[in-house]
């Protein structure tokens, strides 16, 4: 049995673990933005060498991100708005809410069409 089934025909395991990285990254980063007092938000990305890394970290993952849930959602053959979705998601949320959800969304799509993983359409 691979990595990514279950044995009682319910979702993939890596799609329950991928769901929990979603709710962890929904919480943690809405913890920090509901307790965030600053007044220039985006500015304050690039406040100091610490913030501007993780910033740049994060935009350059968000565009990664948009990239492979356009060109795997085309693979996958579903809906122009899902990857958009995906992406907004990203924007108004948190990509590491967005990412891992996009991911266990997807396992679950592959299980349901027999399709491996990695598999070419």
């Amino acid at each position: 049995m691979s990595a990514s089934t279950s044995h009682r025909g319910g979702p993939p395991v890596i799609a329950v673990g991928y769901a929990g990285l979603a709710v962890v990254g929904l919480v943690g980063t809405w913890w920090f933005n509901l307790t965030y007092t600053g007044g220039a938000y985006l500015a304050d990305w690039f406040a100091n060498g610490a913030s501007s890394s993780a910033a740049i970290d994060l935009l350059v993952a968000f565009v990664a991100c948009t990239v492979f849930f356009v060109r795997e959602s085309r693979r996958l053959r579903w809906r122009l708005w899902v990857p958009i979705v995906f992406a907004a998601a990203s924007l108004v949320i948190a990509v590491a809410f967005a990412f891992p959800l996009f991911l266990a969304v997807r396992e679950v799509a592959l299980r349901a069409s027999h399709r491996p993983v990695g598999a070419s359409a």
